[in-house]
């Protein structure tokens, strides 16, 4: 499994998306998984980052929390979580992607 994170250098959700990860990781088994966190340049097309907001979460290249009205952009991301917007998934939605591509 590859696991990488996207996110703009002052992104204020990307270290705690990267702790959930990690954390989740580790609690399904997958210590041996490395997590790449890449910073995305602002000047860089979106498009071809598969970057979505910052933080972007990949899971073998595949965005889980993408939706139809993902748009590729330079911007904070969003995600729709079971208690409302937030700025990174939930600790029980990190587990159901991970536990689907094991």
């Amino acid at each position: 499994m590859r696991v990488e994170l996207l996110h703009l250098a002052d992104c204020p959700n990307w270290e705690q998306t990267l702790r959930l990860l990690r954390e989740v990781l580790d609690a399904t088994g997958h210590h041996d998984v490395l997590i790449t966190a890449s910073v995305i340049d602002p000047g860089e097309p979106a498009v071809d980052t598969r970057f979505a907001g910052s933080p972007t979460i990949l899971v073998d290249g595949t965005d889980p929390f993408a939706s139809d009205q993902s748009e590729n952009a330079h911007a904070c991301r969003v995600y729709v979580t079971p208690d409302g917007i937030a700025g990174h998934p939930t600790r029980a939605q990190l587990e159901e992607v991970i536990r689907s591509h094991a």
